[in-house]
C-alpha cells in the first residue's frame, strides 16, 4: 500500500470522480456507506439508542451528516451537533438537505457545550485532510470538551485536528480517537509514535479510489503487507541442498551476554541458513555448543570478548553486534570487517554493539560496505546521526543517512522503517507490544543475516521479508503465550512458518 499526501490524496479523489463520471457527492456516500459498514457491527444494543455525530463545514463534515443519516435508516439514533461556520463545503450542503427532519440536530455555541456522558459513542467528522495548520477559537474548544468527556470516539479519515503531513505543534487541540477509520489508505501520520494517543487503532475501508491513479501515482512511501511481498521468497527446490541457500557467519556474544549469540543463531537456523557458524568469545564456547548444536562454533582466542576476525571467504552473509560489547579489540574486528568485506563481496548486517561502537567512532561509517543493513531501535540510530526533533524529522534522519552511507537502515518500532538508498520508506505491520522485550533484536539480526546469505534475495527483498516475518512469528507466538509472556526465545520456533506464509505456492505458475 502505497502511502499519499494530503493533495495525493485529493488527487485520488478527482480522479476516480472523472474516471467513473460521477459527482462528488456520490463517492462521498460510497465513503460514508463504508464507514457506517464498518461501525455498526460494533455499536451494542445499548449504543443504539444514541450515537453523537460532530460534524465540521467541510467534506469532513460531509461524511458525517451523511453517516448520520445512513445510521437513522439502520434504525440507529443518531445526534447530530454541527459547528457553527459561515460557509459550508458544497457536499456538506447536499448531505445537510438530505438528512431526515427526524435526526435530531444541534447547532453548537462554543460558549456553553452541552455535556458529554461518559461512553457515548461519538463520531468525529469536525475536520479531514485538508486541515492545514492547528485548530484554534470554537473548533478547538469543541476538541478540547470532547477529549474531557471519556467518550469512545471514532474519527472518520483521520482524528480532527492532527496534520497528515507535518508535525503536530505542542499542546494543540486533536482529538483522542479511540479508533480512526481511514478511506482507502493509511496516513503516513497513523505510524508515528507522537501520534499514538489521537490515532488509536487504526483501519481502513475501501471506497473504490481509481485503481490506475493509485498504480500510477508516484509516492516514496510504502505499507508492507503480506501482499506487498507475496512472491518475493522463492520456494525451495527439489534438488536444493545446503549449499543452496548460504553459509552465514555471526559475530556476536561477550563474557555474560552468550545468550544474545545464541538467539541470533536459532533465528538464524529457523531462518533458512543451510550453514552457519557462530563466533564468540572463548567462553561461550561450550554454551553455543550445546545451545545450537546445529551451527559450526569458532571460539575466539580471547576469553570474554572478541579479538579476531575470521577468515570471510567461505562466507555468503556476515551478521556483527549481538550481545558483543564495547571493547576496543572488539572496535578493531568491526573495523577489519567493514574493510575486508567488499574484496569478498560478502553483505553485512550490524546491529546492537556494532551500531554503538559505529556511533561512538563516526568515521568508521565512511567504511560501510554498499547495501550493508543496519538494524538500529531509536537511540542507537540517534547515536549514528543527532537527537530528532519529532518523529517526521527522525524520518528525514533516516532517508539522509541510507542515501549518504548507500546502506538499508531498519528502523526498529511498532511500524519498523525500512530506508533505502534510493530514499524509499518502508513501514512494517506485523508485530505486537510483545515484542518490547530484551533479545528480540537478536533475533531479527540472525534472521535478517540467513536471508542476506540467500543469494537469490535482493538486499531490499531479504530486509523486508526478515522484519515482516519477525513480526509475523510474533503474532503466531502471543496465541500461545500471551502478549507479556512472550519472550525472545520463543520466536525463532514461529520464524519458518511465517516465512512459509510468504512462499510462493508449488502450484502456482
Amino acid at each position: 500500500m502505497k502511502l499519499l499526501t494530503a493533495a495525493q490524496t485529493r488527487a485520488a479523489d478527482a480522479a476516480t470522480i472523472e474516471e467513473e463520471g460521477i459527482g462528488s457527492d456520490v463517492l462521498m456516500e460510497r465513503a460514508a456507506t463504508a464507514f457506517t459498514n464498518w461501525l455498526t457491527p460494533r455499536l451494542t444494543p445499548a449504543d443504539a439508542g444514541n450515537v453523537l455525530v460532530l460534524c465540521g463545514p467541510g467534506n469532513n463534515g460531509g461524511d458525517g451528516l451523511a453517516v448520520a443519516r445512513l445510521l437513522h435508516q439502520r434504525s440507529y439514533h443518531a445526534q447530530v451537533w454541527l459547528l457553527p461556520a459561515e460557509r459550508h463545503s458544497a457536499d456538506w450542503e447536499i448531505n445537510r438537505q438530505r438528512l431526515p427532519a427526524k435526526v435530531e440536530v444541534l447547532e453548537l455555541n462554543p460558549a456553553h457545550l452541552p455535556a458529554i456522558a461518559p461512553g457515548t459513542v461519538v463520531v468525529d467528522a469536525l475536520f479531514g485532510t485538508g486541515l492545514n495548520r492547528p485548530l484554534d477559537g470554537p473548533a478547538a474548544d469543541v476538541v478540547r470538551h470532547l477529549n474531557a468527556a471519556q467518550a469512545r470516539v471514532v474519527s472518520i479519515d483521520v482524528p480532527s485536528g492532527l496534520l497528515s503531513d507535518a508535525p503536530q505543534p505542542p499542546d494543540s487541540a486533536v482529538v483522542q480517537a479511540r479508533h480512526t477509520v481511514a478511506f482507502e489508505l493509511p496516513k503516513l501520520a497513523f505510524l508515528l509514535p507522537q501520534n499514538a494517543p489521537y490515532v488509536g487503532q487504526w483501519h481502513t475501508v475501501p471506497i473504490g479510489l481509481s485503481a490506475d491513479f493509485l498504480a500510477q501515482v508516484a509516492a516514496n512511501m510504502t505499507v508492507v503487507d503480506a501482499a506487498e511481498l507475496a512472491g518475493r521468497l522463492p520456494r525451495r527446490g527439489t534438488f536444493s541442498h545446503k549449499g543452496t541457500y548460504g553459509h552465514a557467519l555471526l559475530l556476536a556474544g561477550s563474557k555474560g551476554k552468550i545468550g544474545a549469540a545464541v538467539l541470533a543463531a536459532r533465528a538464524s537456523l529457523h531462518g533458512g541458513a543451510g550453514l552457519l557458524t557462530l563466533a564468540v568469545p572463548a567462553v561461550g564456547y561450550a554454551v553455543a555448543q550445546t545451545a545450537v548444536p546445529e551451527a559450526m562454533c569458532l571460539p575466539d582466542d580471547a576469553k570474554n570478548h572478541l579479538t579476531t576476525l575470521p577468515d570471510l571467504q567461505p562466507y555468503a552473509a556476515v551478521g556483527m553486534g549481538p550481545g558483543i560489547g564495547q571493547h576496543d579489540d572488539t572496535r578493531a574486528v568491526l573495523e577489519e570487517l567493514l574493510c575486508t568485506a567488499p574484496a569478498h563481496k560478502v553483505p553485512l548486517v550490524l546491529d546492537a554493539d556494532a551500531l554503538n561502537l559505529l556511533g561512538a567512532n563516526r568515521p568508521l561509517l565512511d567504511l560501510l560496505p554498499p547495501d550493508t543493513v543496519l538494524t538500529p531501535h531509536p537511540k542507537e540510530f540517534e547515536r549514528l546521526t543527532q537527537p530528532a526533533r519529532n518523529d517526521y524529522h527522525r524520518l528525514e534522519l533516516l532517508r539522509d543517512f541510507a542515501s549518504r552511507y548507500r546502506c538499508y537502515v531498519v528502523l526498529k518500532g511498532a511500524y519498523s522503517c525500512t530506508a533505502t538508498p534510493e530514499g524509499h520508506l518502508y513501514f512494517n505491520t506485523t508485530g505486537n507490544p510483545g515484542l518490547a522485550t530484551g533479545g528480540t533484536g537478536d533475533v531479527l539480526t540472525g534472521l535478517l543475516t540467513a536471508l542476506r546469505a540467500d543469494q537469490r534475495l535482493s538486499p531490499l527483498d531479504a530486509t523486508l521479508l526478515a522484519v515482516y516475518a519477525h513480526g509475523r512469528a510474533a503474532d503466531l507466538a502471543v496465541v500461545h503465550t500471551g502478549q507479556a509472556g512472550l519472550t525472545a526465545g520463543a520466536l525463532p520456533h514461529y520464524i519458518g512458518v511465517a516465512l512459509q506464509e510468504l512462499t510462493t505456492p508449488d502450484e502456482t505458475l
